[in-house]
């Protein structure tokens, strides 16, 4: 839906094959729109609990290993605030400080993707 469908007609009326036309004018030109789907595919998955949960095992300990299970940031989010946690104390704390650090870590995916989308962005 990127490409202006002038592009396409224009290749195929110089004598391109569908292949041709996907392979040298669809793909190059949607490319940035392809690669921005992808940072905010990631962005919006760091902050879907259960897939990410699933996949890291949700084993509440930190190691920099990418082989052992990990606790995710929304997991901890989820778990903590599940019981009372009092107001003021180190529980409490660390809740808006996971928050922040899952907002800003969102947010700049998203900063990436807008960045990525007008650099290469093409205008026919």
């Amino acid at each position: 839906m990127a490409v202006p469908d002038s592009l396409r007609l224009g290749a195929y009326a110089l004598g391109a094959t569908k292949y041709e036309v996907s392979k040298d004018i669809v793909i190059p030109t949607a490319l940035p729109t392809i690669i921005a789907s992808f940072i905010l595919a990631i962005s919006r998955a760091v902050g879907e609990t259960m897939i990410v949960a699933m996949a890291a095992g949700s084993t509440p300990k930190l190691t920099l290993n990418p082989l052992e299970s990990i606790q995710t940031m929304t997991g901890y989010i989820v778990q903590i605030s599940m019981g009372d946690v009092p107001y003021g104390s180190i529980g409490y704390r660390t809740l808006f400080a996971v928050g922040s650090l899952l907002f800003l870590i969102t947010f700049t995916l998203n900063l990436i993707s807008r960045y990525v989308m007008r650099k290469y962005r093409r205008t026919y």
